[in-house]
């Protein structure tokens, strides 16, 4: 377990010390934001609408069924976009486009290539630490995207957006104990709004918070409810199918607790097993003799693709997303440039 985890989820006497830290951590933040917003740091302003989508969490909190959703909506209405994701901490690298099929050298970021693997014939994945240089470079390779959505970036300040969707996940992973950091998990207030700030709330009816400040919210849902064999995409079933079976769980720490609840609430016969976020799978734990079935969340089976047997399946997180968002931000890009 993670330091983190042993205060993140309550308040304890530690929180007397971490309490002002977050006080500071708010102030630099909306100070650096607004520096940006007076020019006394340049900002960056790309020639195609930019929509920001992220978590409010340090966790996804779903961001990125919400974004694959976003996709979906901007292709059936025309638009042309391209996507562009900083991954985790530890990338460096410079601007690069994300192939849809990982080998042994490529980029192992799990979430990258979950995007290229649904998008990356639709509209291209590119990957950089510098947000506004993977962008610059992903429009110069590709001058018929007319749209560009970040995957991340919420106290980014340096590119500019035009539409932020921001996910608000009740779950005790995500929310914790409300504080932001270093006391909790939140990266920014639910207070702090904006004009082109969209609110999009995942498990509302776990938590009791006021919103009215935040203006009119979304809901989602996220849906977990079935899974597909791995080397054979068009073989699809039903999770609670497996219940009869022998089932290894192999995730990261990520998706470590929805698994979790998954199996305690359709009584599945798994084990699961944990491994660091980020984790570069390797065959031998995906390799189980007295095992019928391996289930891993979609993101984390794309890693294990090039030595998948077939009792692999992949579980895919579908987001369900209130009606009324599509038309907000559809109506919000009207009066948006495109080229």
């Amino acid at each position: 377990m993670k330091l983190s985890e042993l205060y993140w989820h309550r308040i304890t006497p530690l929180h007397i010390l971490l309490w002002p830290l977050s006080v500071l951590y708010r102030f630099f933040t909306l100070f650096k934001k607004l520096c940006y917003w007076l020019d006394i740091f340049p900002s960056i302003k790309l020639p195609v609408p930019v929509i920001l989508v992220d978590s409010i969490s340090i966790t996804d909190g779903g961001k990125t069924p919400l974004l694959l959703w976003l996709v979906d909506l901007l292709l059936a209405q025309g638009y042309r976009p391209g996507i562009i994701t900083r991954g985790h901490a530890e990338n460096s690298a410079p601007p690069a486009a994300v192939a849809p099929n990982i080998g042994k050298d490529q980029i192992s970021d799990s979430r990258a290539i979950l995007l290229a693997h649904y998008c990356g014939e639709s509209c291209p994945v590119w990957i950089g630490n510098d947000r506004a240089a993977v962008a610059q470079a992903l429009l110069n390779a590709h001058p018929e995207c007319n749209i560009i959505i970040s995957n991340d970036g919420l106290q980014y300040f340096r590119l500019e957006r035009d539409i932020e969707l921001v996910v608000v996940d009740f779950s005790e992973q995500s929310f914790g104990n409300g504080l932001l950091l270093p006391a909790g998990p939140l990266r920014a207030a639910l207070s702090d709004s904006s004009e082109n700030r969209i609110i999009v709330t995942n498990n509302k009816q776990n938590h009791y918070v006021d919103l009215s400040k935040s203006g009119k919210t979304y809901n989602m849902k996220l849906i977990n409810e079935t899974a597909y064999n791995l080397l054979h995409p068009e073989m699809h079933k039903a999770i609670s199918d497996f219940r009869n079976e022998s089932i290894h769980i192999v995730t990261d720490s990520e998706n470590a607790q929805w698994l979790s609840d998954l199996v305690q609430n359709l009584g599945l016969n798994a084990e699961l097993l944990s491994y660091p976020e980020n984790y570069r799978f390797v065959q031998k734990e995906i390799n189980f003799a007295e095992t019928d079935i391996v289930l891993m969340p979609e993101e984390n089976a794309l890693l294990c693709k090039v030595f998948a047997h077939d009792r692999l399946w992949a579980i895919p997180s579908k987001a369900w997303i209130n009606s009324e968002l599509q038309t907000i931000v559809l109506n919000k890009l009207k009066n948006k440039p495109v080229m």
